[in-house]
C-alpha cells in the first residue's frame, strides 16, 4: 500500500504545481521579459539544488548517455520554456493549460513515429479530435490586453507540449539508471546556463528596479517550488508507476490551470471555447481509452 501511495501522492503534487504554474508565469510576466522569467526560475532552482547536491545519489553513465542527457536538457527545460513563456504571454493561462492535456497523446504519437510502437486507430482518432479542439479553441479566442494573440500563443504552447512529449519518452529510458533528483538537477543547471545570455540580452538593466513585488513572488514560487518540486515529484513517480498511469495524471493539469486562472486572474472562457475544451478532453479520453479489451500501450510504454 505504501509503495503505491507514495508515487500517487507525488503525481498529485506534481499536477497541482504544474497546474498553478501557468498563473504564476502570467503574473511573473507582468514584471519581466519571458526569457528573464525562465532564467530567474532556473537560477533560483539551481541555487536550491546546490545546497543538497552532494547528497543526491549519482549513477554511472552508460555509453551514449551524454548525448541523451544533452537532448533531454535541450527539450526540457530549454526549448520547452522558450516556447511556453512566449505562449503564456500571448494567450491566457487557461487556454495554455488546456492544451497541455495533449501531452499523453503526443507521447503516443512519438512512440509510434520514433520507437515504432503500435498505435490503435482509436488513439489516432483521439489525437485528431484533440488537435481539432485546439484549432477551435485558438480561433474562438479574442485578443485582449492580457492575451494579445491567442492563436500564435496556442500554437507555441502546442509546440512546447511536443518538446515535453519528447522529453518524457527519453526520460523513461534514463530513469532506470539515474536517480530522479540527479536528473532534475542536471536539467536545472543546464537551464540556468542556457538562459543566462538570453536573459541578459532581454533585460540588460538590473531587473529588480522596475519589477513589482508580485512578479518576484511568482518567480520565487516558480523557481523554488515548481521547477524543483513538480519535476522532482514526477520523476520520482515515473520510476514506480506504469508509464500509462503516469501519463493519465497529466490530464488533471488543465482543470487545475483553468480553476487557478479563474480564481487568481479572473480569466474566463467563452461558451465556444468551453465547447472546444470539451472536444479536446473528449479526444484525450478517446485516445487513452481501452480498445478491443486492451489499453493502448502507445500512450505510455516509454512515458516519463
Amino acid at each position: 500500500m505504501n509503495n503505491r501511495l507514495l508515487p500517487l501522492l507525488c503525481l498529485t503534487g506534481a499536477v497541482l504545481l504544474w497546474g498553478t504554474s501557468f498563473v504564476a508565469t502570467k503574473i511573473a510576466l507582468t514584471g519581466f521579459a519571458p526569457l528573464t522569467v525562465v532564467f530567474l526560475r532556473m537560477a533560483l532552482a539551481s541555487l536550491v539544488m546546490t545546497l543538497f547536491w552532494s547528497r543526491v545519489p549519482k549513477a554511472g553513465r552508460a555509453p551514449g548517455d551524454a548525448r541523451l542527457l544533452a537532448l533531454v536538457c535541450l527539450l526540457q527545460p530549454c526549448l520547452y520554456f522558450v516556447l511556453e513563456s512566449y505562449a503564456i504571454k500571448l494567450t491566457t493561462s487557461a487556454q495554455a493549460g488546456m492544451i497541455s492535456s495533449l501531452v499523453p497523446l503526443l507521447v503516443a504519437a512519438g512512440a509510434w513515429g520514433f520507437l515504432h510502437e503500435a498505435i490503435s486507430p482509436r488513439t489516432l482518432a483521439g489525437i485528431g479530435l484533440s488537435l481539432a479542439g485546439v484549432v477551435w479553441l485558438s480561433l474562438t479566442g479574442q485578443a485582449v490586453q492580457s492575451a494579445p494573440n491567442p492563436v500564435l500563443g496556442n500554437i507555441l504552447e502546442l509546440l512546447a507540449m511536443g518538446c515535453a512529449a519528447g522529453y518524457m519518452l527519453m526520460l523513461k529510458h534514463l530513469s532506470s539508471r539515474y536517480n530522479s533528483w540527479h536528473l532534475t538537477g542536471i536539467q536545472t543547471f543546464a537551464g540556468a546556463l542556457f538562459f543566462l545570455p538570453a536573459a541578459w540580452l532581454a533585460s540588460p538593466q538590473p531587473v529588480a528596479l522596475s519589477a513589482p513585488p508580485e512578479a518576484w513572488t511568482a518567480v520565487a514560487y516558480l523557481g523554488g517550488i515548481v521547477t524543483l518540486g513538480a519535476f522532482g515529484l514526477y520523476n520520482m513517480a515515473v520510476v514506480r508507476l506504469p508509464a500509462a498511469q503516469a501519463a493519465a495524471a497529466i490530464n488533471l493539469v488543465p482543470p487545475v490551470a483553468v480553476l487557478a486562472g479563474w480564481l487568481m486572474l479572473g480569466e474566463s472562457l467563452a461558451p465556444a471555447q468551453l465547447a472546444a475544451c470539451a472536444v479536446i478532453l473528449t479526444g484525450v479520453a478517446l485516445g487513452q481509452g481501452k480498445s478491443r479489451g486492451r489499453t493502448d500501450d502507445a500512450s505510455g510504454g516509454q512515458r516519463a
